[in-house]
């Protein structure tokens, strides 16, 4: 409500879904800037810069990159959980009320398996533990940051990141088959 800018950073260009977001609510400013979550944190200050520079102001940061393939072991905790960290660390230079900011909102997207690991894929459920435990000690901070700090944790959700991945040591072949039979959630 009341939103004025939109700000989506992804590695991937999809100005078909920019449009849209557009379409739903023409007062809105919706802008796209390439980012990947695994960069360090001085490129990641710097983007930020940029668009603090051009927005003045931003109140929310929705942490949503994520990767879903326990054979790219590193890969997955860079995206899943270290960029995550990096991404919230950057964003605090801007916000900790401690240097003059003026707080904030995280909202970090985890999983039911940061609560009840698919064992098929402990890589994975293991990021989204650390994001779950990373954002509660964010939110016990907010005093003295004055950033709140949560997480959304859903349960299995019809996107392409369930449909086919590979399990830890192929474990399971058949991981994302019996994931989708259970109840999901549209995207």
């Amino acid at each position: 409500r009341d939103l004025k800018n939109l700000v989506i950073l992804d590695r991937i260009d999809n100005p078909a879904a920019i449009a849209e977001l557009k379409a739903i609510n023409p007062k809105v400013t919706v802008t796209f800037y390439p980012y990947d979550v695994t960069v360090p944190i001085a490129e990641t200050t710097k983007l930020l810069k940029t668009i603090f520079a051009k927005l003045k102001t931003v109140d929310i940061l929705i942490n949503g990159a994520g990767i879903l393939d326990d054979h790219q072991i590193e890969r997955t905790i860079a995206v899943n959980y270290t960029g995550l960290v990096n991404t919230t660390t950057a964003i605090l230079d801007f916000w900790d009320k401690r240097k003059g900011g003026p707080g904030g909102i995280i909202c970090n997207i985890g999983s039911v398996t940061g609560f009840n690991a698919i064992y098929q894929v402990p890589v994975y459920s293991g990021t989204k533990a650390a994001v779950v435990n990373f954002t509660s000690s964010l939110a016990k901070l907010a005093p003295i940051t004055g950033v709140t700090a949560y997480t959304v944790n859903p349960g299995i959700t019809r996107t392409t990141l369930v449909h086919k991945f590979n399990s830890w040591l192929d474990v399971e072949p058949q991981v994302a088959e019996k994931l989708l039979a259970h109840p999901t959630q549209p995207s």
